[in-house]
């Protein structure tokens, strides 16, 4: 087979350099906007109070989620996620970690190793998403796990911004978590890069009063509002 022209292939080349560029710019220009996006605050003048209903706030360094007691005077959320929906739902689950994010990337990426291009492309442009809920045994606040107090007021407005994604059981489609500790809930709401799991965290504590930045795709940008635990 003859070799293609030598114009020929240095035309490709430079297209091939061309695309690539592009690609790491629109990458590079994102990464700076959802750095600034979640540098500029919400609700700038809200400070934590000494006590209050303590909650967390989770992350894998990736992903973000809102732990909270399972019961509290202003919501039981075993009637929301009952345990019954587990694979072990005989222990004495205290707290659940309530999440949103993206259909595919959650039902069939275990690991970030599983994720796939066609995955990611699709939660990009726009796709349908789910609710992730675990259940956990009195979890300790660390690096990972960082503990948020609200004051009542401010937590009521939380579970009502939480509610308004849970739709009743027995008019939702239920999941199979990864562990017999979690789960996956149907969900309404669109997934794309303007509303992401990251983003669904922010919106939520936001809607609760609480100070947290305006564009968060990313953990970081999630969890610079919320403190480190003292050493």
């Amino acid at each position: 087979m003859a070799a293609p022209p030598p114009g020929l292939t240095a035309r490709a080349l430079r297209l091939v350099y061309t695309v690539a560029a592009w690609l790491a710019l629109a990458i590079g220009l994102f990464m700076l906007a959802g750095w600034l996006g979640s540098s500029i605050p919400r609700n700038p003048e809200w400070r934590e109070p000494a006590g209050g209903v303590e909650i967390m706030i989770e992350t894998n360094g990736v992903h973000t989620a809102i732990v909270m007691p399972a019961v509290t005077p202003w919501q039981d959320w075993r009637t929301r996620f009952p345990a019954a929906d587990l694979g072990a739902p005989d222990r004495p689950y205290t707290h659940v970690s309530v999440s949103w994010g993206e259909r595919a990337v959650f039902l069939e990426t275990p690991t970030w190793a599983d994720l796939k291009p066609g995955d990611a492309l699709r939660a990009a442009l726009g796709s349908q998403g789910l609710l992730h809920v675990a259940h956990y045994i009195r979890p300790a606040p660390g690096e990972h796990h960082r503990v948020l107090r609200l004051r009542p007021e401010e937590y009521r407005r939380l579970v009502q911004r939480i509610e308004t994604q849970v739709l009743p059981p027995g008019q939702r489609q239920v999941f199979a978590g990864y562990e017999d500790w979690d789960v996956f809930y149907e969900a309404p709401g669109t997934y794309h890069l303007g509303n992401t799991c990251n983003q669904w965290t922010s919106d939520t504590l936001a809607a609760a009063g609480v100070r947290t930045g305006w564009w968060t795709p990313f953990a970081g940008g999630v969890m610079k509002w919320v403190p480190s635990p003292q050493p």
